[in-house]
């Protein structure tokens, strides 16, 4: 009887008879075709090749044509995926939910020190993803979150939102979060945002930033409000079966290619974010509304007050609480 591989196995097996092993693995990410991430995850594939001797071919596939990236995140998890560079998805694990933790950085300085290399988050999120037998081979900073609407705001000032309806991921600290800042939230998948967004099911978004709105939203963006709502981070990881297929150069090449990859990314990161704001207002016309420091000062400080208790809560209070506290210090 013939007995099939995966292409992780298949290339273990071939490293263990000397013969010249050759895989191909799937990347899945969230945005368009052509969208920042895109682009950097194919210079990312390329660099990957280069530096595996063709060993490692990594496909990228775009738009989550793959699944939702709580499907994703899943499928490596089992093996039948074996990248991605995406949100955690909490779904598996609620503690994931740490990655999004509202209002926790208030400046790329003191995101960089939470998430960065050297941070908190980035270990945490490492034993996390190695819990589901995932390996985090690197952090995607993208921006600062914000709030669009395909509307123009009841006044001039997003602190007032007269419970404007808003898509939110279905995850609790931002159902949490809209609530505490005026909005109704409505839990919806990504797939289906758009749509009810059009239709009117809901005025606008909470959960993504200028460039997710750039991308995504564009013709239903009509205000964007940067309320720095969370500090929005991706990872880039990969199913620990296809990883332990590779040997133990190609292993050191890629881990390499990607911690170079996240480096790269932390030097562009906020300007990429001021420049996506400023393509939502110049080419699209979006309202962008101007939130003083004390604006979203108060803002902070309500999320931090009503919702960072009830999100300790559902993760664990011990456990959070230790990991903010290493955060904060």
């Amino acid at each position: 009887m013939t007995k099939f591989l995966s292409s992780a196995a298949l290339a273990a097996f071939l490293g263990t008879t000397g013969l010249a092993q050759a895989v191909e693995f799937k990347m899945s990410h969230v945005r368009p075709q052509g969208a920042t991430i895109d682009l950097e995850l194919k210079a990312f594939s390329d660099t990957v090749k280069e530096a595996t001797g063709g060993d490692v071919d990594i496909r990228i596939f775009a738009a989550s044509a793959l699944g939702d990236y709580t499907v994703v995140q899943e499928s490596i998890s089992v093996g039948a995926v074996e990248m991605a560079t995406q949100p955690a998805a909490t779904g598996t694990d609620r503690q994931m939910q740490i990655a999004s933790f509202p209002y926790l950085a208030s400046n790329w300085k003191e995101a960089r020190k939470i998430y960065g290399p050297e941070g908190v988050l980035h270990e945490t999120m490492a034993e996390l993803y190695q819990k589901q037998d995932i390996t985090m081979l690197a952090a995607y900073p993208v921006y600062f979150g914000g709030i669009s609407l395909n509307r123009e705001p009841m006044t001039s000032r997003s602190t007032d939102p007269n419970g404007i309806k808003v898509r939110v991921p279905g995850i609790k600290s931002f159902q949490l979060t809209g609530e505490a800042l005026g909005y109704i939230p409505a839990p919806i998948p990504f797939s289906d945002a758009y749509t009810a967004i059009q239709t009117g099911v809901v005025d606008g978004v909470i959960g993504s930033g200028a460039e997710g709105y750039y991308a995504s939203f564009r013709d239903v963006t009509k205000t964007y409000i940067p309320a720095n709502t969370h500090f929005e981070v991706w990872y880039m990881i990969i199913s620990n079966e296809a990883l332990n297929g590779l040997d133990a150069e190609d292993q050191a090449a890629l881990k390499k290619a990607a911690v170079d990859f996240e480096t790269q990314r932390w030097v562009v990161a906020e300007e990429d974010q001021g420049k996506w704001e400023k393509r939502l207002a110049d080419e699209l016309g979006t309202t962008l509304v101007t939130l003083t420091n004390a604006e979203l000062a108060a803002m902070a400080a309500k999320v931090r007050t009503d919702v960072w208790p009830q999100i300790l809560g559902d993760i664990g209070q011990e456990w959070g609480q230790s990991i903010l506290d290493k955060a904060l210090n």
